[in-house]
């Protein structure tokens, strides 16, 4: 217990700033083919895109994988998008407007007409390691 306030210590007053992280559980797949393709942003405007925010992050790993993991990020709201580029052509296959490969964000959120807003996904991370669980979902 002391070493760990001690340690605390030495990061402030070294100005090392603390850093957080995420580890996304995926659940839902149907299939192992392909990719899941990532991104997280604490841009509103850019999300769930992330194609043009510079400092969004991103992940490609294979679909036979259960889970992501964002690592050294400040603490703050973020958000994640992720769709399972099954066929490996990295990009989201659609169909008469709809997605023909899974999708999930982060706090799984209800999806009425088209991606959910930043807010309906948002998470808070404090100087720690989370979990948010993603389940992927397919509408054909």
């Amino acid at each position: 217990m002391r070493l760990a306030g001690l340690g605390a210590l030495a990061a402030a007053l070294s100005g090392a700033s603390p850093t957080a992280g995420v580890e996304v559980p995926l659940s839902g797949l149907r299939s192992t083919k392909g990719e899941i393709r990532a991104c997280l942003t604490a841009n509103p405007g850019k999300f769930p895109d992330c194609q043009t925010d510079p400092a969004a992050r991103r992940l490609s790993v294979p679909a036979d994988g259960r889970a992501l993991r964002f690592d050294g990020l400040a603490s703050g709201n973020y958000a994640v998008a992720l769709i399972h580029d099954e066929n490996g052509n990295r990009k989201l296959d659609t169909f008469a407007g709809l997605p023909r490969e899974g999708f999930g964000f982060s706090r799984n959120p209800a999806i009425r007409f088209g991606p959910p807003r930043f807010d309906a996904a948002r998470f808070t991370l404090d100087n720690r390691m989370i979990a948010e669980p993603v389940t992927v979902r397919y509408l054909l």
